[in-house]
């Protein structure tokens, strides 16, 4: 099975599955290895990966950039996702005395410039403010947009971790693509405080991140976490699928239609992940795991 494919809200087409990359410098990989899993995600139909300026401290990016320029041909076979906007001092050259949100003109055209150094791309084809600021301004953000996707260096943008309110505040300034927010089985906001119902009025999807709760379902750190990973299990016996193959289909059920992104340098994670955007939960189970994830029948 390949991965299927998704519209994001501006036309942007990414795969329903995205190989998330905050871990790559932990992996060890070497650059033919780095370059192997790109073209292995690929194989997969999953064209998509995550970045961000800080992750790895800030040498992820390199990292994926030095193996993609072991085979440009595949730039042309993947699509872009980085976010900025949070400052690290161990990144700053002594700029940054704490870590703080930096969503000022200057920070996110520096950032835009220095992820695609980094990656070794001619365009970002999403970028997303990485954490809202309590001090951002949705007029002077939306303006900082235009003005970045005139030059052509980023094709869209979006935001992480927005609430409901932050995100359709800035939406209505500037057509965002995508909310990039945490969810799993342990995490039910996006899906209780309306944010999912209003990204599905407005036709965007969601990018899901941490959907495994960090490991947490598998780890059994919990009592009710123990029950809702055997109930997974069961499920999946059901489906066909690996454990996290449920999860990921369990949530890929949702209307609003998001989008996973993987955690693994493993790439038979990642297949289990395709695997499980090509089967549809039946709705009974689906509630029959909500019961067990709340604890309580429904309502």
């Amino acid at each position: 099975m390949t991965c299927t494919k998704i519209n994001l809200h501006q036309g942007l087409q990414v795969s329903r599955i995205v190989a998330g990359m905050w871990r790559l410098g932990d992996w060890n990989l070497s650059i033919d290895e780095r370059l192997r899993l790109i073209s292995q995600c690929i194989d997969l139909g999953v064209s998509t990966f995550d970045h961000a300026d800080i992750y790895g401290n800030g040498s992820v990016e390199s990292l994926f950039g030095e193996a993609l320029a072991k085979n440009i041909s595949l730039k042309n076979k993947i699509q872009i996702v980085t976010k900025c906007g949070i400052q690290l001092p161990s990144i700053t050259n002594g700029l940054a005395t704490i870590k703080h949100y930096n969503l000022s003109e200057q920070h996110i055209k520096h950032s835009v410039d220095r992820s695609l150094q980094k990656l070794g791309v001619e365009k970002i084809d999403l970028l997303l403010i990485h954490r809202p600021s309590p001090l951002m301004d949705f007029d002077a953000l939306a303006s900082i947009f235009k003005e970045i996707q005139a030059t052509g260096k980023v094709l869209q943008f979006g935001v992480s971790n927005f609430t409901p309110t932050q995100f359709f505040a800035l939406n209505r300034r500037f057509p965002l693509s995508t909310n990039q927010v945490e969810f799993s089985p342990l995490t039910l906001n996006a899906m209780d405080n309306g944010l999912f119902d209003g990204l599905q009025d407005h036709n965007i999807k969601p990018m899901i991140w941490s959907a495994l709760a960090g490991g947490q379902l598998f780890n059994n750190t919990s009592a009710h976490a123990e029950r809702i990973h055997r109930a997974f299990i069961n499920a999946g016996q059901k489906m066909g699928l690996s454990t996290a193959g449920t999860v990921y289909a369990w949530i890929m059920r949702l209307p609003c239609k998001p989008i996973i992104l993987t955690g693994s340098g493993r790439i038979q994670n990642i297949a289990d992940a395709v695997d499980a955007c090509n089967k549809k939960m039946d709705e009974l189970l689906w509630f029959e795991l909500l019961e067990v994830i709340r604890n309580q029948e429904v309502a």
